[in-house]
């Protein structure tokens, strides 16, 4: 008996509140927050400003600014300047316009440093497994053998130089969906600081999240991780403070076959879904370091992520693994 689920992981954002009862005679600063949906997710925007200052046009410039990412690096989007390059590159050496190649060579360094865990070339191995636009499905091992010869980091050349890319087989496309609300997020949060704005808090569905600043009078924004085998629970709660808080999890999109659960999030090396892991999350930054992170940890599992956190002194990271009978222990590095 087949099983199909897939919906999105979800977060409990609680901000707090609070005025001093004592300062009656300083003013109070504004608040504004919106909406609005783009990279196929809802973005949220809950900002602080001083007395006096509207606050809403600039929050529409950090959303107008994430609609740009979005038409930037959309492979949804057939005319995008990465669906061009998806088209063409296989062909022929593509110019690139210098945010995107620089945004592809970081990219590319995430892959390399660690061992190909986080790879933007995954999308045909997505496809396979019917979790492109789809709810999953389970690809025989000819398909398998046929798609892995369609991914792999290595095959993404670029020349520094003349800002130009291209694939060195056919068969290779760039997928940027796990990275690139990471960018968008910092992108407006960058926006934000620009215009003043030194209190506010960013989320891309819940799954990515940054804490500018912190509320008043509070040292940090609280942010409730939800439990991630019940929904009605909240697993841990985390402070931010010009943090991210990054989260990969099996139960965004998941289908199950004799008991085993197979999700959304691929091991690039092997071909296949990670197993063993329920949800990831990281604390660092930037979200676009976030976004790279927790996929590479989620991979690379419990005892390479501590050894890669070496290199990232300010970054903590939380595991949470499956243990019988519907429960789940965590990790903390």
């Amino acid at each position: 008996m087949k099983k199909i689920s897939s919906f999105k992981l979800k977060f409990v954002i609680l901000t707090i509140i609070a005025f001093s009862s004592t300062a009656s005679a300083q003013p109070k600063p504004n608040f504004y927050e919106d909406y609005r949906v783009s990279m196929a997710c809802t973005y949220a925007i809950s900002a602080y400003g001083k007395s006096g200052t509207d606050l809403k046009p600039i929050v529409t410039a950090a959303f107008d600014e994430v609609d740009r990412i979005d038409r930037l690096m959309s492979h949804y989007k057939p005319d995008s300047p990465l669906s061009k390059i998806n088209q063409a590159a296989a062909h022929h050496p593509v110019k690139v316009e210098p945010e995107l190649f620089e945004f592809l060579a970081r990219c590319l360094e995430y892959s390399k440093s660690s061992d190909g865990a986080f790879d933007i070339t995954v999308g045909p191995l997505m496809k396979a497994w019917g979790f492109f636009r789809g709810e999953g499905r389970m690809p025989n091992q000819k398909e398998l053998q046929a798609v892995r010869q369609k991914i792999g980091y290595q095959h993404v050349i670029l020349n520094a130089k003349e800002k130009t890319i291209r694939f060195d087989r056919t068969g290779i496309e760039l997928d940027l969906g796990g990275i690139a609300k990471g960018y968008a997020i910092d992108r407006a949060v960058e926006i934000l600081k620009n215009h003043g704005i030194e209190r506010a808090l960013i989320s891309a569905g819940g799954s990515t999240i940054y804490g500018l600043g912190s509320p008043p009078e509070k040292d940090a924004w609280s942010i409730e991780i939800q439990d991630p085998l019940d929904a009605r629970k909240i697993a841990l709660t985390v402070k931010l403070k010009n943090q991210a808080l990054s989260v990969s999890g099996s139960s965004e999109k998941f289908f199950e076959v004799k008991g085993k659960r197979y999700s959304h999030i691929m091991d690039p090396r092997t071909g296949k879904p990670v197993m063993n892991v329920l949800s990831v999350a990281v604390i660092t930054d930037t979200g676009t370091k976030g976004d790279a992170l927790d996929n590479i940890f989620y991979v690379q599992g419990v005892r390479k992520a501590k050894a890669m956190l070496k290199f990232y002194p300010a970054t903590q990271v939380f595991f949470f693994l499956p243990e019988k009978g519907n429960r789940w222990k965590m990790i903390r590095y």
